[in-house]
């Protein structure tokens, strides 16, 4: 008998995510989505940036508050509670479309995909008009998609005969 105890590959017991490589079609296609939900956690981020300070200001200043202003102080953590779910629930609507978020601030994303065998990614910045840049994994330079990449694969397929047919 082994002095091994036993151990599961995956102790958490959570299902394990398999590897999304998108092509750049498929990016291309699924960037009206992308933009609409990268919008979104843009917008929430600038509220949040907006409500934090006048929040923090009447924290300090809770127990000389007015009934207006307290009332302002719930209506905030409320505003910001909703800001902050709102931008969770876009972020994993984003990673259940393989795509991930970089930069919330930017609106910067990456659709995962393979470069020469290599981990890489097509990259988009709120703001860009269309998927026009990649870089492979661990890298930050924005490089320029190369125009050949647009080209479709020519593949010829010869049209089935039939028996009796021309």
């Amino acid at each position: 008998m082994s002095n091994t105890p036993n151990r599961a590959s995956n102790p958490a017991g959570k299902p394990r995510r398999k590897e999304i490589t998108l092509d750049l079609p498929t990016a291309r296609q699924m960037l009206p989505l992308v933009r609409s939900i990268v919008s979104d956690i843009v917008t929430f981020r600038q509220a949040l940036t907006t409500l934090a300070p006048e929040q923090e200001r009447l924290d300090r200043h809770r127990r000389e508050l007015a009934w207006q202003e307290r009332q302002r102080r719930y209506q905030l953590r409320d505003e910001i509670t909703a800001a902050e779910k709102s931008i969770t629930n876009a972020v994993a609507e984003l990673n259940i479309l393989g795509v991930s978020l970089l930069d919330a601030e930017a609106g910067e994303v990456d659709f995962p995909t393979k470069v020469n065998g290599r981990p890489a990614a097509f990259t988009w910045k709120l703001g860009d008009d269309a998927v026009r840049f990649w870089h492979y994994s661990g890298e930050e330079q924005r490089r320029p998609i190369p125009n050949d990449w647009d080209e479709p694969h020519a593949v010829t397929v010869k049209p089935v005969r039939l028996r009796g047919q021309p």
